[in-house]
């Protein structure tokens, strides 16, 4: 099945409202597919940055809302 979205036409704040409803049901059924070898490489590197005090991360609620703040 093909799925054309409007992307031109929705604004930031629709365009991330749809990946939202998109991850959410594909968080439903996790267990039904494997995270490529590459994403575990790379969660440990970011785990190691953040140990290192070079990086620093905040919750996803908090990070949805900056990304909104910046986009509207």
């Amino acid at each position: 099945m093909e799925v054309i979205l409007p992307l031109d036409q929705m604004t930031t704040a629709e365009k991330l409202h749809a990946m939202e409803a998109i991850w959410e049901n594909l968080s439903r059924n996790a267990e039904s597919f494997e995270s490529p070898a590459w994403h575990a490489d790379v969660l440990r590197e970011r785990e190691q940055r953040i140990a290192d005090g070079k990086e620093v991360s905040v919750d996803w609620e908090e990070a949805k809302r900056q990304l909104r703040e910046r986009h509207l």
